[in-house]
């Protein structure tokens, strides 16, 4: 089963819980991992099932990374806000280094997201 770790900034969250709404069907048939807020938020918009590691400002965005090098995510959704992103936000830096390290993609944006989702259902056709 592909997996799908998926991480918001507090301002991207509502972007998020609209992008697992809109690929709800798709997203359904992966395991997905979060971070904690955006993990709950997600679950109680959507319904999907969803494994929660801490919040990012508590290391979840290393947890994730973490499952990145020990080969259990797939693909990666950081929907990073440029502009206003907060100081206790997770770093994307790190994860991105940790991505391109283990040739994991990782989509920064919605319309990255979308494509990687275009990924993902050709994988689950095969």
């Amino acid at each position: 089963m592909l997996s799908v770790a998926l991480i918001a900034h507090d301002q991207m969250k509502p972007k998020m819980i609209e992008f697992t709404l809109k690929y709800k069907d798709i997203l359904a048939k992966c395991k997905l991992i979060a971070t904690g807020t955006t993990g709950s938020l997600i679950e109680e918009h959507t319904g999907l099932q969803v494994e929660k590691v801490l919040s990012g400002p508590l290391g979840g965005d290393q947890q994730i990374g973490s499952k990145i090098s020990c080969g259990k995510v797939n693909v990666v959704v950081f929907l990073r806000d440029p502009l206003t992103a907060q100081p206790h936000e997770p770093d994307i830096t790190a994860l991105l280094r940790i991505c391109d390290v283990h040739n994991i993609p990782v989509a920064t944006n919605r319309k990255t997201a979308e494509i990687l989702i275009s990924y993902i259902q050709d994988h689950l056709a095969d």
